[in-house]
């Protein structure tokens, strides 16, 4: 189940969604130029796009961030011509998700997009900031996409990377030693890889697009300075199933997905009380799940 069930994803697709909206740029069709004919006007060097959107749960790479509470989210990008961008997501938080605190993850983003043929790359750097939380909460990670389409598909493939930090850090062993507030190596850093492929496809003559995801991590066995960990267990797969719905002549996108990991309440188990709904020991915040979705984009 570990491997298999992912790879067979894995084989029939390639990921999804999580890259920085752009707004798409509209250029006038040129026109002949004379004293009679005022000159078209020039095409926007910068463009500047967003979206809202109120979620069932918010998930991070399968696992709960709102201790499965619902969550409302915004992001924003400003992208320049030459193709670099800057760009903030933003997310209420609860249990786990909190990194010591915060109720609210604030992320700052920039990177450059290029288009090579057919083929989009996107690279950048991400970093995760938890404004209220305790210390040695934020960390910066380095990501780069492939996207393009196939046939009636559009894929994308990424891998995200960051560096040894301390946040990353495995400075409890267990859960245990968490709650008793008993560090088996403070100071400790550690670095955190995610691998994960998008696939989407439109369903002719309708507002439906179908959509996978299959992502994998590797990292930090333990848990943080916050009894948190950016790959509970260290090493695990999480997917997505599901279909967007498009609201004819509304900017606003309907989303209904199941979600889910390879990560066990028995493999998991030494995490607790940390790694559970309501920190309390019970209910996995790693375990299948219903996703749904409204988002409005600007």
């Amino acid at each position: 189940m570990k491997v298999i069930l992912p790879a067979a994803l894995l084989a029939c697709t390639a990921l999804s969604v999580a890259s920085p909206v752009f707004a798409q740029e509209v250029t006038s069709a040129s026109v002949p130029q004379d004293m009679a004919q005022p000159s078209a006007a020039p095409a926007k060097s910068i463009t500047v796009g967003g979206s809202v959107a109120v979620v069932t749960d918010y998930r991070l790479r399968g696992v709960s961030q709102s201790d499965r509470h619902p969550a409302v989210q915004g992001s924003l990008t400003i992208a320049h011509d030459s193709g670099f961008y800057i760009g903030t997501f933003a997310s209420n938080l609860a249990g786990w998700g909190t990194f010591g605190g915060s109720n609210l993850e604030l992320d700052a983003i920039g990177g450059f997009k290029h288009a090579f043929g057919t083929a989009t790359v996107d690279a950048g750097l991400t970093w995760y900031m938890y404004p209220g939380g305790a210390d040695k909460t934020d960390y910066a990670e380095l990501f780069s996409k492939l996207s393009g389409t196939v046939g009636p598909a559009t894929l994308l493939a990424g891998i995200a990377y960051a560096p040894k930090q301390q946040a990353l850090g495995k400075w409890y062993e267990n859960g245990a030693q968490a709650a008793a507030g008993t560090y088996a190596h403070p100071g400790d850093k550690k670095d955190n890889l995610y691998l994960w492929g998008d696939g989407a496809v439109a369903v002719p003559g309708t507002p439906l697009t179908g959509k996978a995801h299959i992502g994998y991590s590797k990292g930090n066995s333990g848990l943080g300075p916050n009894a948190t960990s950016a790959a509970p267990t260290g090493e695990y797969w999480d997917w997505q199933l599901g279909a967007d719905y498009a609201v004819r002549g509304t900017p606003l996108t309907v989303n209904l997905s199941w979600i889910d990991t390879d990560i066990t309440r028995r493999e998991a188990a030494y995490l607790q009380p940390s790694f559970s709904k309501g920190q309390d020991g019970t209910g996995s915040i790693a375990g299948s799940t219903v996703f749904a979705s409204l988002t409005a984009a600007f």
